[in-house]
C-alpha cells in the first residue's frame, strides 16, 4: 500500500463518524451540551471541519478555505473568519456556534473532506517529508501535519458521538 492509499484509507473513515454523531438530530439537539460551558455536537463537528479547511487549505497553494469562499458561515450564525476555527474558544463562543441542521455541518464537511481527499489521493512519498511549518521545535512536515490532522479530526467526531450518546431521551 502507498502512504497517499493508507492516508486516504484514514480519512475516508471520517464521513460515517461525522454523519453517525449527526444525521437525524434537530438544530436543538446539535446545540446541546452535557453541563454549561461543554462542547456540543454541533461545535465538535464544526471545529474538527473548521481545523481541517484550514490546515489543508494552508497546503494548498493559492487555495482559500471553503468557510470563507462559501456560504456555510450564515447557516451557523457566524461570520466567515478564516482564523476562527474554534481553537481556544471560551465558553461563550462556543455556545454561539449554532448550525442550522445537520445538513449544514454535512454540506460543509463533504465539501471540505472532498478537498481533502483529492489533496492526499495524489500525494507521493517524496512530498511527505517537506517542512510545512518552522514555528515548532522540530519543524512539521507534512507527513506529520496530515496526521496531525486525522487525529484532531477523529478525537473530535468520538467526542461528538459521546455527546450524542448523552442527549437527553
Amino acid at each position: 500500500m502507498r502512504v497517499n492509499e493508507l492516508l486516504t484509507e484514514g480519512y475516508g473513515r471520517l464521513p460515517d463518524l461525522v454523519r453517525g454523531a449527526v444525521e437525524g438530530l434537530s438544530a436543538e439537539q446539535l446545540h446541546w451540551a452535557p453541563r454549561p460551558g461543554a462542547n456540543s455536537i454541533g461545535w465538535l463537528v464544526w471545529h474538527l471541519t473548521r481545523v481541517q479547511d484550514d490546515h489543508v487549505t494552508d497546503l494548498l497553494d493559492g487555495a482559500e478555505q471553503l468557510w470563507v469562499t462559501g456560504d456555510h458561515a450564515k447557516r451557523f450564525g457566524l461570520e466567515a473568519h478564516a482564523h476562527d476555527t474554534g481553537y481556544g474558544h471560551t465558553p461563550d463562543e462556543v455556545e454561539a456556534v449554532r448550525p442550522e441542521s445537520p445538513e449544514a455541518l454535512l454540506e460543509y464537511f463533504d465539501a471540505v473532506f472532498a478537498r481533502t481527499r483529492t489533496f492526499v489521493a495524489r500525494l507521493t512519498e517524496d512530498e511527505l517529508d517537506k517542512i510545512v511549518d518552522e514555528r515548532w521545535d522540530p519543524p512539521v512536515s507534512l507527513a506529520v501535519r496530515l496526521v496531525s490532522i486525522l487525529d484532531d479530526a477523529v478525537q473530535h467526531a468520538g467526542q461528538a458521538a459521546y455527546v450524542r450518546g448523552l442527549l437527553p431521551q
